[in-house]
């Protein structure tokens, strides 16, 4: 049963603390969406990801109002499009960017991530297309976010690939120069990407998880922003240098 003094805390952590849900974020698993033809392909992606997500906005918000709890972002995550596309005739990936931001506005998502390949130890034909569509596709879509993983521990750094993304981000930042370079703040190069990342802008749907998964992210941020506003004569270094030892 909850008591007045639980209320109490949870109202003092939103209006003093400044908690809130950063993000919720659901996962979408594309894998049935695969097709030769690459107009059935955009079709199957837009119709699992809409029909997916549909309430997902709407159910975040009932749940602001009714906890009074603050939802910043709605966010999507999906199976790495360089595998799911792979069997397809496309010539370029670029339209499947399109209409995965044509769906995210669609459903008012503030973004959605997966237009990604994991090319730790090598590339495939898909994984090289997906990589050459990343400047255009950031470029002409407004939600979209990618991630490329180039090196893990396990495989080292495929120096190819590290080489290859330099150019990518290149061609991005000059592709998006007119709106301050926004394509690479929706890109991420990883080394040691996790299995599954909710997290923007790399995140995408991993392989290990359901076919939809919901994932909610609690601000770290405000609170440390509304900490330090307490203590606004702490030396940031002298407390470093303490948790170090």
């Amino acid at each position: 049963m909850i008591n007045p003094e639980e209320i109490r805390e949870t109202i003092e952590m939103i209006q003093e603390q400044r908690l809130d849900i950063r993000a919720v974020t659901m996962g979408i698993s594309l894998r049935d969406c695969s097709d030769e033809n690459g107009d059935k392909l955009l079709g199957n992606i837009y119709r699992k990801v809409t029909e997916s997500a549909k309430d997902l906005v709407k159910v975040a918000e009932s749940l602001q109002e009714k906890y009074g709890i603050p939802i910043v972002n709605k966010r999507i995550s999906i199976s790495p499009v360089s595998a799911i596309a792979e069997s397809s005739d496309l010539e370029d990936y670029v339209p499947i960017a399109t209409v995965l931001d044509k769906a995210a506005k669609e459903l008012s998502i503030d973004f959605i991530g997966g237009f990604t390949a994991l090319i730790q130890k090598g590339e495939t034909p898909g994984d090289r297309k997906l990589i050459n569509s990343i400047p255009r596709a950031l470029a002409e879509t407004d939600r979209v976010c990618s991630s490329v993983n180039v090196a893990s521990s396990k495989a080292g750094i495929n120096m190819d690939a590290v080489l290859e993304m330099a150019g990518v981000i290149k061609e991005t930042a000059e592709l998006t120069k007119d709106k301050d370079g926004i394509g690479c703040a929706k890109l991420v190069v990883f080394a040691n990407i996790p299995e599954d990342n909710p997290f923007m802008a790399g995140a995408y749907h991993g392989f290990g998880e359901a076919d939809r998964v919901i994932n909610v992210g609690i601000s770290g941020p405000g609170v440390v922003r509304a900490t330090l506003e307490r203590y606004p004569d702490v030396d940031l270094m002298q407390v470093a240098e303490i948790i170090k030892r």
